[in-house]
């Protein structure tokens, strides 16, 4: 075990109505869908279903011409009843009218002895026809792993520091074996390390304490520590021409799950949380599950907004939207369509903020849970200069010069101060914090995908 890494820079969101760690049943919705929206990297999406299709939990449903060996595939079995695309044919989801009993493709199951021996070829091969391939994420970029390339190391955080998030020592309880399992299988993608980032002021779970095969590292800190990004940075920053890996524990799971039972089980436990549900609480059901169903009436009155995902990079679905590929928590808040007279002149500890000469009697109540809705307190304005950013990013970057550098389409600006290393979540934070009100991950990705295809 390596050495407590200390972060000092982040910001903790204490926000009310975190899940009790219980689980409340099973939840199958009506309909479930893919949404090639949920992955960066799809250039040429290509459907391979029709409406009235009949499919299994595993069948190939999706594939990009770009990178046509990995295949999307259905996360549950029944009959395809839409095919929705938007402005200009762009495909949003593929959606499927679950049946009451699921049916699986079959693929093959292997032995531990039988992994150790399967060349790289049939492993990435077995990965990439199965469906689970796909939360296999590339750093830089923040895409779809690419099958043809090998990457120097795999890293997965076993945390996750977002405002609400889950516990992972709970949504994985029990599943040692399956863990094991995914693991086994990522040694064989690469000729490097598997990196396991774990919470230094929590107790460590059975399912990454007796874990083989992968180097353990101990962090404490704020919130973005459990950011794999972050992570990264302090053990082995990525330079220009490196390519890493990195896949959640979930996704690590899903990978044990098409070995030792030889099926794509895209079940899992998902966190319902905010401050307007009646009863946060964790339930068990399947990716794409249509976000309404999962949360029945258990919400209060109001105008609400519906994230699959967390409050900082979450995507607002709506009621009738559906969980995300990469998410295992909805989170429910109220909107702030309303003029809020005076705004931070008025003296009050109900407003969090990052900022103390906005937000100082907040900090006389540290532990408070607060409620928080999407009200921006202004609008977009001038990019003021400040020294905040820094204060919430723990990497060795300066966040509002590489914004501005973005902006500017300044190539090597960009480089020089470190866009290799971030992607969106990195800097989330810097964008809560942003009296300015821009927009820093929307902007990352367009320098992203500007260093990406140039």
């Amino acid at each position: 075990m390596s050495k407590v890494i200390k972060l000092k820079k982040g910001f903790n969101i204490n926000l009310a109505g975190q899940a009790e760690r219980k689980v409340a049943g099973e939840v199958m919705p009506e309909t479930f869908a893919l949404k090639p929206t949920d992955f960066w990297g799809i250039q040429r999406p290509k459907v391979l279903v029709k409406e009235g299709d009949t499919v299994k939990a595993g069948t190939p449903i999706l594939f990009d011409k770009a990178n046509p060996k990995v295949q999307f595939v259905a996360p549950v079995s029944g009959e395809v009843v839409e095919v929705v695309r938007g402005a200009k044919r762009k495909l949003l989801e593929i959606r499927i009218l679950a049946d009451k009993q699921l049916v699986y493709e079959e693929f093959p199951k292997l032995s531990a002895s039988e992994l150790s021996a399967l060349p790289r070829e049939e492993a990435v091969e077995l990965l990439a026809r199965s469906g689970v391939w796909p939360h296999l994420v590339q750093r830089p970029y923040g895409i779809i792993a690419s099958p043809d390339v090998t990457p120097r190391a795999i890293f997965i955080s076993t945390f996750d520091t977002h405002p609400l998030a889950p516990e992972y020592d709970f949504l994985l309880k029990g599943q040692e074996r399956y863990f094991q399992a995914g693991i086994d299988m990522l040694k064989r993608l690469t000729d490097g390390p598997v990196h396991l980032g774990i919470h230094a002021d929590a107790e460590l779970s059975p399912v990454f304490a007796d874990v083989k095969g992968a180097t353990l590292h101990k962090f404490s800190g704020k919130h973005p520590a459990g950011n794999v990004g972050v992570q990264i940075h302090h053990i082995d920053p990525i330079n220009k021409g490196d390519i890493v890996w990195t896949i959640n524990p979930v996704g690590v799971v899903q990978i044990g799950k098409l070995l030792v039972d030889g099926r794509y089980d895209s079940s899992k436990l998902v966190a319902l949380t905010g401050s307007e549900l009646t009863t946060p609480q964790y339930i068990k059901t399947w990716s794409g599950a249509q976000v309404g169903k999962l949360i029945g009436n258990g919400v209060k009155a109001g105008e609400l907004r519906y994230i699959s995902g967390n409050v900082l990079t979450g995507t607002n679905v709506g009621r009738e939207g559906y969980l995300g590929f990469h998410d295992n928590m909805v989170t429910v808040i109220p909107e702030g369509k309303y003029y809020d007279f005076l705004g931070w002149l008025k003296p009050t500890a109900d407003k969090l903020s990052f900022h103390r000469s906005f937000g100082l009697l907040s900090f006389l109540r540290p532990n408070k849970p607060f409620v928080v809705d999407t009200n921006l307190q202004g609008e977009e304005r001038a990019f003021v200069q400040t020294s905040s950013y820094g204060k919430v990013v723990p990497m060795d970057i300066m966040p509002e010069y590489l914004v501005k550098a973005i902006m500017a389409e300044d190539y090597d600006g960009m480089e020089a101060l470190g866009i290799y290393e971030v992607i969106e979540e990195d800097l989330a934070l810097c964008e809560f914090i942003d009296v300015s009100k821009h927009d820093f991950q929307a902007i990352l990705r367009e320098g992203l995908t500007l260093m990406q295809y140039s």
